[in-house]
């Protein structure tokens, strides 16, 4: 296994800010599944296992973090702008 990166990607908006931690995201889906918005999406770049990760388009994410709450690895952070 490879060096793990525990670099966040970053994705922000007017809204707020949406972060992968690719080192945590086994790449279940779940967060895919329960987007109301169905803003996440697979990325090009893999997570831990080799398996694809996931990003967000924040042109339609509302930051309502269901997301960062059904991850199971905690690789999602939300957060909303004041």
């Amino acid at each position: 296994m490879g060096k793990v990166n525990w670099e966040s990607a970053k994705y922000d908006s007017e809204k707020g800010m949406w972060a992968i931690f690719p080192g945590l995201c086994k790449g279940c889906g779940l967060c895919i599944e329960k987007c109301p918005v169905k803003c996440i999406s697979w990325a090009e770049e893999l997570g831990v296992y080799g398996t694809p990760r996931v990003q967000a388009d924040m042109s339609k994410c509302i930051v309502c973090g269901i997301c960062q709450m059904v991850c199971p690895d905690t690789a999602i952070r939300v957060e909303k702008k004041k």
